[in-house]
C-alpha cells in the first residue's frame, strides 16, 4: 500500500528517490523494480504505471542528476569569473562536490550504462552540463600560445578524466583506496600540475 500522502503527482518522484537510495547502496544493477517499489512504499504494479522497466527508472534518475549537475556547474563557472583560470578550477571542484553530495545520481549518470542518447531530454541535459566544463576549457585555452594549445575538447576531457578518477578512487569510499590526502587537495594539485605543464600557471605558483 502506498505511503500516506502519495498521489499520482508525486509517486513517480518517490520511485526515483527510492531507486537512488538503492543505486547508492547496491549499484545500478543491484536491485529490482519490486525493491524500488518497496522502498517507495507502493506495490510493484504501481511502478509500471510510470516506468516500463529498471533502465527507464535509472534514466529518469540520471536526467534529474544532469539537470542538477548543470545548474551547479553553471553556478560554479559564473562565480569564478572574471578569471578564466578561477572559473575553470571552480568547475573542477564543483564536479567533485556533486559526486559527494549526490552519489546515487552520479552513479546513474556515469556508471549505469544508460546512454545519454536514450532520450532527447537526457541528451540535452547531459550536453548542457558537460558543455559548461568545455566552455571553461575553451576560455582558458585561449591563454595558451596557439602552437602549444590542445583542442579544447581534449583539454576539458583531461580535466574530466582527472576529476572522475579522483571521485572513483578516493571520494566515494571505495574499499582499499584510502588516500592520505583529501580528494579536494588531490584534484586541485593534479589540475595545477596539468596547467603548469601547459604554461598557464607559473612554475613557482
Amino acid at each position: 500500500m502506498a505511503k500516506k500522502g502519495y498521489h499520482h503527482g508525486n509517486l513517480r518522484q518517490a520511485l526515483v528517490e527510492g531507486s537512488l537510495k538503492l543505486i547508492e547502496e547496491r549499484g545500478p544493477t543491484g536491485f529490482t523494480l519490486s525493491e524500488a517499489a518497496r522502498e517507495a512504499g507502493v506495490t510493484p504494479a504501481a511502478v509500471y504505471r510510470h516506468f516500463e522497466g529498471r533502465d527507464e527508472l535509472i534514466a529518469e534518475a540520471a536526467l534529474q542528476g544532469y539537470r542538477m549537475f548543470g545548474d551547479l556547474m553553471e553556478h560554479a563557472y559564473g562565480n569564478g569569473q572574471p578569471s578564466a583560470l578561477a572559473a575553470f578550477e571552480s568547475t573542477g571542484r564543483a564536479y567533485l562536490a556533486f559526486a559527494r553530495k549526490y552519489p546515487g545520481h552520479y552513479v546513474a549518470m556515469f556508471e549505469s550504462g544508460i546512454s545519454i542518447q536514450r532520450t532527447p531530454e537526457l541528451n540535452d541535459a547531459a550536453t548542457r552540463a558537460l558543455g559548461v566544463l568545455e566552455a571553461a576549457a575553451v576560455e582558458l585555452s585561449e591563454h595558451i600560445p596557439a602552437d602549444k594549445r590542445p583542442p579544447p575538447q581534449m583539454f576539458s576531457a583531461h580535466i574530466w578524466a582527472m576529476s572522475h578518477g579522483v571521485v572513483e578512487l578516493f571520494a566515494r569510499g571505495s574499499p582499499g583506496t584510502k588516500s592520505p590526502f583529501p580528494p579536494e587537495d588531490l584534484l586541485e594539485t593534479g589540475i595545477g600540475i596539468y596547467l603548469r605543464g601547459l604554461g598557464l600557471i607559473a612554475p613557482d605558483s
